[in-house]
This record gives C-alpha cells, sequence and structure tokens, in this order.
C-alpha cells in the first residue's frame, strides 16, 4: 500500500488526494464496470479512502458500482455521495433540498451503496425554493440518526455557507476549483477557512483539459459532455491550448506531466485542500497520486500561475442555465 497523506475535511480524516467517481457512469461516453471495480480496488491498495458519488450520476448506476466495489473492505472507504439533482438525464434540472426529499434521497443512496451510514452527505446543489435553514435541518437530524457521519454543500454560496454552519457544522465544500476554475477563491475559500470547513475540489484537471490529452473534441464519444461546455467550443479551444502548451514547458522542465503540475498547484493551495480527480482507468490513477510528491515552491507556483492566467481562460466552465445552479 501506497503512503498516501491524511488529510482533514473540519474532523473528517481522509486521504489527501481521493477518487471522483462520476466518469465511471456518467458524462464521458460508454461506461465498463469491471475497469472502474478494478481501478476502485487499485485505489484502495494504493492507500486512497475517500470515494466520492452522487445518486445523479448515471441515475443511480455509480452508487451501485461503488457499492460493489467496496463490499468487504467497508472500513477502509471514507464514503461522500450527494443529493439534490431531483431529474433524471435529458430532463429539465429540478433541484430539491426539501425536509422530505432529504430523508428519502438518503434512503435511496444508502440501499444502493449497500451500507448503514454515509461518511459525508453532501448536498450537490442549492434548493433555490428551499431555505437552506430546513435542508442542513433534515441533513442534521441524519447524523442524529447515525446515517449520516458529515454534512457537506456542493457549489454553495459565501452567505450560504454561514447560514448552513450555523445550523450543523459543515466539514466540506466540494467545488470546481483548477487552474482554469478559480472564481471560488475570493470570497467563498476564506469563508470556509473562517469557519473550519475543508475544501474538496472536483475537475482539477480541467474535466482532463488541463493534462494535455485533447486538442479537440473529435476523439470524444458523441454522449460526452465535454462536447457541449464552452470551453471545448471552436474558438474557445484553441485559446485554452495555449495554456495547456504553456504548461506542458513547464511540467518538462520539473519531469513530469502537465496533468501533474496542474494538480500539485492544486494540492498546494492549502493542507485543508482535498481534489479529486476523476478516472476509470489504473494507469492515470497512479499518475494522479504521483502528484502528491510534487513539490513546488513559490517560484514554481508565481510560473504556472502565470501560464495560466484565469483572465486568459476562453469560456465559461458551464453553459448559462447550468451556470445559475453554482454559487448559490
Amino acid at each position: 500500500m501506497t503512503d498516501v497523506p491524511t488529510r482533514h475535511l473540519g474532523e473528517l480524516a481522509v486521504s489527501a488526494q481521493g477518487l471522483g467517481c462520476m466518469g465511471m457512469s456518467h458524462g464521458y461516453g460508454a461506461v465498463d464496470d469491471a475497469q472502474s471495480i478494478a481501478t476502485l480496488h487499485h485505489a484502495l491498495d494504493l492507500g486512497v479512502t475517500f470515494l466520492d458519488t452522487s445518486d445523479f450520476y448515471g441515475a443511480g448506476h455509480n452508487e451501485e458500482l461503488i457499492g460493489r466495489a467496496i463490499a468487504g473492505r467497508r472500513d477502509e472507504v471514507v464514503l461522500a455521495t450527494k443529493f439534490g439533482f431531483a431529474n433524471r438525464l435529458g430532463e429539465s434540472t429540478r433541484i430539491r433540498g426539501d425536509a422530505a426529499y432529504v430523508r428519502q434521497a438518503c434512503e435511496a443512496s444508502l440501499h444502493r451503496l449497500g451500507v448503514d451510514h454515509i461518511d459525508l452527505y453532501y448536498q450537490h446543489r442549492v434548493d433555490p425554493q428551499v431555505p437552506i435553514e430546513e435542508t442542513v435541518g433534515a441533513m442534521a437530524e441524519l447524523v442524529r440518526a447515525g446515517k449520516v457521519r458529515h454534512l457537506g454543500l456542493s457549489e454553495a454560496g459565501a452567505r450560504t455557507i454561514r447560514r448552513a454552519h450555523a445550523v450543523h457544522p459543515i466539514a466540506a465544500l466540494q467545488s470546481e476549483w483548477s487552474l482554469w476554475t478559480r472564481d471560488l477563491e475570493a470570497e467563498i475559500v476564506p469563508v470556509c477557512r473562517d469557519l473550519g470547513i475543508g475544501l474538496v475540489p472536483f475537475s482539477p484537471l480541467g474535466r482532463g483539459f488541463l493534462t494535455g490529452r485533447y486538442s479537440s473534441v473529435e476523439g470524444l464519444a458523441e454522449t460526452d459532455v465535454r462536447r457541449s461546455q464552452p470551453r471545448f467550443a471552436d474558438g474557445n479551444l484553441e485559446r485554452n491550448l495555449a495554456i495547456v502548451a504553456k504548461l506542458n514547458e513547464l511540467a518538462a522542465a520539473k519531469g513530469v506531466t502537465a496533468g501533474q503540475l496542474a494538480l500539485a498547484w492544486v494540492q498546494h493551495r492549502g493542507d485543508d485542500v482535498v481534489p479529486i480527480p476523476g478516472t476509470r482507468r489504473q494507469r492515470y490513477l497512479e499518475e494522479n497520486l504521483a502528484a502528491l510528491a510534487v513539490e513546488l515552491s513559490t517560484e514554481d507556483l508565481a510560473a504556472i500561475e502565470a501560464a495560466a492566467p484565469p483572465e486568459q481562460v476562453a469560456g465559461t466552465r458551464y453553459d448559462a442555465t447550468s451556470l445559475t445552479f453554482v454559487n448559490g
């Protein structure tokens, strides 16, 4: 087993890098359960304890997959899942945070995962129609019932985080954070640190783009969500490739890959930061974990940030509709 360091999300101890499992069921083309389960087992063998899923990924398929993978190894896993999207894929987005739905969603997740408790339970997106006090109050009831151990929010705004934390301690905020998505740094990160809330960056590799493996969308499956995302669109893609070219130069000088450099930058944001890069392949899992050993000096960090200034990133991270559901 690899010596993966431990970090804390609030009072919850997790491996310093987690594994985002969405792509095993959702978003990036055809799925392969056998390959995904082998990668999940390999992650546990290497010392990754923190697995992240959601009831939305693959309409429950991802939770069922994780449940099969961790059967007999539950004590090795810090299990995180999310609720909130009440729609199926292809339907108009509906977010629910009412107390009845919180209870219903948790029971369904426990059943699919095949476990008696969830270690970290997030609200996937904030319901604009329901006071956050009602949602977190219902989540706190799950803690008291022993069905959930710690609470989290995802893509919540600073004011919402403070209101939620006043109802029950929030252990972690999961939001997109990478070299090309840095909007949470100005206000949200300081609020989390003021309250002792850990940070869980998803898509720390810019949905794989910052690895340098993609120069067009032509090789992506027709169902791959990146085909419809603004940063991968014609015009924007070419401008963003110029950023990756600069990262490749810096990475080569350090003897690492562009992806490892970008991931190491996220990991250097603080000891309360636990990124969850996603992959279905064991070799990329190993490559990502190797980024934990990449040391970056103050000069390195400055050079990386100069290569990828936020104002030069072309395109928004979501389309206009999806953006209305973030930082709520």
